[in-house]
């Protein structure tokens, strides 16, 4: 397996990564076990008809859960198969009432809810996930030589998609909110207290707006869709959490 390169810690490390991000990717992308896992999923998963068929292959689940970043509930089969059985369309869906919104996103994709289309019988879909997955896997490499890295990458590529989503602005907080990895990199640099999850979401969501403005100096998440903008907003990531072990 190949192993990311870090040579240095802080912003050096995240220059030299982004400056080579693509190669080595493409290095990682190519190693015996990820190929292994990702041409079995493309090649079996159009085969997968419900829930249970896919919680029931370990080697498919695994790629599923890393799509999403959830790939620590490989053994918790009974919450995953709930969550995918339900499906996300239902408010009352235990997706939608799970705090981590990446449980929703995993059901939205899979389409196993009793009335929604299944989607792992079309074209491209196998895919679409093995691409997440390659993306996610990369990111988890990189943690491993240094976590902050892995929480700025994941921080850039979150941002770039919520900026970019024709979402309302609050949603789209909601979502930060929802996300526990990208949630974790905002309470650190926002110098938020322990305790801050207990208080009421739309208050989370009010503090978490005006203390964006003033220390990021973000007035609205559009300006994250700017490649420099989404940047200097991760390096600022990476200097509190350096700050904040």
């Amino acid at each position: 397996m190949f192993q990311p390169v870090v040579p240095l810690p802080g912003v050096s490390g995240w220059v030299f990564l982004q400056n080579t991000i693509e190669s080595q990717s493409r290095a990682f992308d190519t190693s015996p076990e990820i190929v292994r896992d990702t041409e079995y999923f493309e090649q079996k998963i159009g085969e997968i008809r419900n829930a249970e068929d896919l919680v029931n292959d370990r080697r498919l689940l695994r790629v599923a859960l890393g799509a999403f970043g959830l790939q620590d509930d490989i053994d918790n089969r009974h919450l995953i198969k709930t969550v995918l059985d339900e499906g996300s369309q239902a408010g009352d869906a235990l997706a939608n009432r799970l705090a981590d919104d990446r449980y929703a996103q995993l059901s939205a994709a899979f389409g196993f809810g009793a009335t929604e289309a299944l989607r792992t019988i079309e074209t491209g879909f196998g895919r679409e996930i093995t691409d997440l997955f390659r993306i996610r896997e990369f990111e988890v490499a990189v943690g491993v030589q240094n976590e902050a890295m892995r929480l700025g990458l994941n921080a850039d590529r979150e941002l770039s998609d919520i900026a970019k989503s024709s979402s309302s602005e609050d949603a789209r907080w909601f979502r930060i909110l929802g996300t526990p990895p990208l949630r974790a990199v905002f309470e650190t640099a926002l110098g938020l207290p322990d305790g801050f999850a207990q208080l009421d979401i739309d208050r989370q969501l009010d503090i978490f707006k005006e203390k964006s403005r003033d220390t990021l100096g973000l007035e609205s998440l559009d300006a994250l869709a700017d490649d420099d903008t989404r940047e200097e907003s991760c390096v600022h990531f990476l200097f509190a959490i350096k700050s904040n072990p």
